[in-house]
């Protein structure tokens, strides 16, 4: 199937075409969403979530980029969305116990293994997992989509409605951001 019988089968609500965009999509939005989120149950919420919105967004999708780039652009707001929603738990989750109310636990990122981690380096990427989660949003997303992903520096300028300079330099502030934080840690 290809793209425009995709969309047009998605449009007219065919199972097969869902199916079929599930097939096809599912280890890139899960693996996204897991760079971004870091919880391997959250991501799998989010991949549920951006199929549901994709099956009932697609009559405005006005094909003016790829598919693709279309759904990575709805992980990456989903994804997002629950880094936000659970920061803002934290926060609340705070201010109850500096006032003593409630014991509600501070949310942290646990650890995890992202799937496409061999196992012999699986204490090393969770390191770097782990400072990737302290970068700035705007260069989590640029690294994860890029590094993570396999995405060019020009769907990954596509997914974020930036330019592709614009790329380039949050790469670049996320690689100094990274060594910083990984230095630190070491240490």
């Amino acid at each position: 199937m290809n793209e425009q019988e995709l969309i047009q089968g998605l449009r007219n609500a065919d199972d097969t075409a869902f199916r079929y965009l599930v097939d096809t999509y599912k280890d890139r939005v899960f693996n996204t969403a897991i760079g971004i989120v870091q919880n391997a149950e959250d991501a799998e919420d989010v991949a549920q979530e951006v199929f549901i919105q994709v099956f009932r967004s697609i009559k405005d999708f006005k094909e003016e980029s790829k598919l693709s780039t279309w759904v990575y652009r709805i992980t990456t707001t989903r994804a997002l969305d629950l880094l936000r929603s659970r920061k803002s738990k934290k926060r609340f989750g705070i201010i109850q116990r500096l006032f003593g109310e409630g014991n509600e636990p501070v949310h942290e990122i646990p650890d995890f293994n992202h799937p496409g981690v061999a196992l012999d380096r699986k204490e090393n990427a969770a390191k770097l997992f782990k400072a990737i989660a302290q970068l700035p949003e705007n260069q989590k997303i640029a690294f994860t989509l890029h590094k993570l992903e396999d995405l060019s520096y020009q769907e990954v300028s596509e997914v974020m409605k930036t330019s592709v300079a614009a790329i380039e330099s949050l790469m670049h502030r996320a690689k100094q951001n990274l060594r910083k934080i990984l230095e630190k840690e070491k240490g």
